[in-house]
């Protein structure tokens, strides 16, 4: 059991897990996620780490078939700009490896940006903390308990 899946359990969300066989060829673990659970690239998010120019890190929570807009991801934070953190500084600050990055559960509780397409969606599917393993729950409920906000800041 992952931490995000232990403190969905503690909070009482209202979630599914969701299963698949990761393939370690696949390019993208978002679209292969979309793709082996049946449901819309736009219904499925990827949790990004970004370091800001002080060295803060923030997450970006967009779907997977987008980018992120570093400068929409700046304005969101208040700063000057960001960029993807260090990989080995991702693991450390949230415990998980990359393609398994869940927003859930992090060892230290990053400031959360949800980009505003997910506010549409009656639910939405985030790593649960591992490569091949969703969870699917409300956007609302995922800002409530990150105290995340919905910005613009993706890009198609």
């Amino acid at each position: 059991m992952t931490p995000a899946i232990k403190l969905a359990k503690q909070l009482g969300l209202d979630y599914q897990l969701h299963e698949y066989r990761h393939d370690n060829s696949a390019t993208s673990y978002g679209l292969e996620a979309a793709e082996k659970l049946g449901v819309t690239a736009a219904q499925v998010f990827k949790t990004l780490v970004v370091a800001t120019e002080t060295g803060a890190l923030a997450v970006a929570i967009v779907p997977v078939d987008t980018t992120l807009n570093f400068k929409k991801m700046a304005k969101a934070l208040s700063c000057k700009k960001v960029q993807m953190a260090d990989p080995k500084q991702v693991a450390r600050s949230t415990g998980y490896v990359l393609g398994g990055v869940s927003p859930l559960g992090q060892k230290k509780r990053l400031t959360t940006v949800i980009d505003v397409s997910a506010q549409v969606q009656p639910t939405i599917y985030v790593s649960a903390g591992r490569r091949g393993l969703e969870i699917e729950l409300p956007p609302k409920q995922l800002a409530e308990v990150l105290n995340a906000c919905f910005v613009d800041i993706a890009d198609s």
